[in-house]
């Protein structure tokens, strides 16, 4: 493939983040699209204007995702698909999400501009939704593609509002899937550009990362009861001090995730101490750990080390632990054949990348088990992410785009795929 012009793709890329961007733009500076709200409809109307005008075939799926298509010439039950979601957080920058739809359009116009018809079909989607900001459920739209969505885990919540999911979505114009209908067959790759939503690539000066990983996750809630007791009266070797456990347990998980080092990460992101007043030896705490690593048994290996320690503690201590393990969400490796191919038009463009792992979950951890999957990181300055203040470099993320394109085009122009 030739050299892609990297000030056509700049340019258009910034111009189209920054229109997309005014779609609930809100007071506080930032964007604010919640699924099925009157921001989100516009924006999804708004995508599916610019789609028809690029010339792309487009229709929206029965609960609101937007698929913007090239026609292959030859291959017309084989689709490669690229994208990302169109929801945000509250008060998010313009870059998680709708980045991945900006770049897939610019990358299917460009490829039209430049090379005519693919064989085959080559689509971008703005999905529904992934954040889970409005309603207690994340990957609506990935799901639904994929039809591990469940109608029952949705019908009976609602938003902040009260609001009922299901009257959110009917009332937008959507509905739920027809799931006497078959899957999709023709979706033969996915691949999903982001912002990195961490600080590697701009750290280290480089532009691209390709994603080998993306890490399996296992969140807790730890509950200690010990005894609530006059900080004045009650000695020092008499307590039931659930707050002296809780310290001593999260200096021990802080140490285990040291000692098992990169990729390894633990985190205890919240705290509750009851009754939380000066003058009373804390009775109980809750808190919760956030463990991630990119191999499930090394995963598994920190975490029942962690809750050994935590035992133990709890033992010395004298207090009663309650350990909840909620999430076990295992690793998801990239394919290996895009990821390699990725690399290859990388190196015959001559930009520069780095081969990393994902510690944010994403769109495509649900579409890999659909169909082979990989991801494409750009830079996030300061690592900023889920706030107005999230940027991406033009130039890097000119870069970003142009290996997106020379991937699409080496899965949809040429005879064989990977």
């Amino acid at each position: 493939m030739s050299q892609v012009k990297q000030f056509d793709v700049e340019k258009e890329s910034v111009k189209l983040l920054e229109w997309l961007g005014e779609f609930g733009k809100d007071p506080a500076g930032g964007i604010s699209r919640l699924l099925y709200t009157h921001e989100w409809i516009e924006a999804q109307r708004g995508l599916e204007n610019l789609m028809k005008e690029e010339g792309f075939q487009v229709q929206f799926d029965e609960i609101g995702n937007l698929f913007g298509r090239l026609e292959g010439s030859k291959y017309k039950d084989e689709t490669i698909l690229t994208g990302s979601h169109v929801d945000t957080v509250m008060n998010a920058g313009h870059y998680d999400g709708q980045l991945g739809i900006i770049a897939g359009i610019v990358a299917l116009k460009y490829l039209k501009e430049t090379y005519g018809q693919p064989l085959r079909n080559i689509e971008v989607v703005a999905m529904a939704e992934e954040e889970g900001s409005r309603f207690p459920y994340a990957f609506w739209g990935s799901k639904n593609i994929v039809g591990t969505a469940k109608r029952s885990e949705v019908e009976d919540i609602a938003d902040f509002n009260g609001v009922s999911f299901v009257e959110a979505m009917r009332a937008a114009g959507f509905d739920f899937r027809d799931e006497t209908k078959e899957l999709r067959k023709d979706v033969k790759a996915f691949i999903e550009l982001h912002a990195e939503q961490g600080g590697v690539l701009e750290i280290e000066q480089i532009p691209i990362g390709i994603v080998g990983h993306i890490v399996g996750q296992r969140r807790y809630t730890i509950e200690i009861n010990g005894e609530a007791n006059h900080a004045g009266t009650t000695p020092m070797g008499y307590r039931q001090d659930a707050m002296t456990a809780a310290s001593r347990m999260i200096v021990a998980i802080n140490d285990i995730a040291l000692k098992h080092g990169d990729p390894l990460v633990a985190t205890v992101g919240k705290v509750e101490v009851t009754p939380n007043v000066v003058n009373v030896v804390p009775g109980k705490v809750i808190f919760t750990i956030d463990c991630r690593h990119t191999h499930k048994d090394q995963l598994v290996q920190a975490t029942e080390e962690i809750e050994s320690a935590l035992k133990q503690i709890a033992e010395q201590v004298n207090v009663e632990l309650n350990i909840d393990l909620w999430m076990d969400a295992d690793p998801v490796p990239m394919d290996e054949r895009i990821v390699n191919l990725i690399k290859e038009q990388c190196d015959k463009n001559g930009l520069k990348y780095k081969l990393m792992h994902s510690g944010a979950g994403h769109d495509s951890q649900i579409l890999a088990d659909f169909a082979p999957t990989a991801m494409l990181f750009v830079p996030s300055h300061k690592g900023i992410s889920h706030n107005p203040a999230e940027f991406t470099e033009p130039k890097d993320l000119a870069e970003g785009v142009k290996a997106l394109i020379g991937a699409l085009y080496e899965l949809g122009y040429k005879e064989e795929l990977f």
